[in-house]
């Protein structure tokens, strides 16, 4: 089963939808396209700062790095985006509980 994804996306329904409709379909997709990207620059950081963080234990463990300051300020910030980061998700579960408790 390589190759095969058994989970597909859902799809949005376009059963009996007039223009207004049509055009808040289209602004929740402009929204969701945001959030994404928003979730992807945040995912981005947390790698690029924990590589800057293994870059500078590797020039300090071999004696390449001048200043030894700048290895724990690259863990700060290292664990600044992750806490972002798991800010961000929190966040977001706790916005989708609420919408799951909405009555329709």
């Amino acid at each position: 089963m390589e190759g095969t994804s058994f989970i597909t996306p859902m799809q949005l329904w376009n059963i009996g939808t007039d223009l207004n409709e049509s055009n808040n379909i289209a602004a929740a997709n402009a929204e969701a396209s945001l959030f994404k990207s928003v979730f992807k620059n945040a995912i981005d950081q947390v790698k690029e700062t924990q590589a800057d963080v293994e870059h500078k234990q590797y020039l300090l463990m071999t004696g390449q790095l001048d200043d030894a300051h700048t290895l724990p300020i690259a863990e700060a910030k290292a664990g600044l985006t992750l806490d972002v980061l798991i800010t961000l998700r929190n966040k977001t579960l706790e916005a989708y509980n609420e919408l799951i408790k909405m009555n329709v």
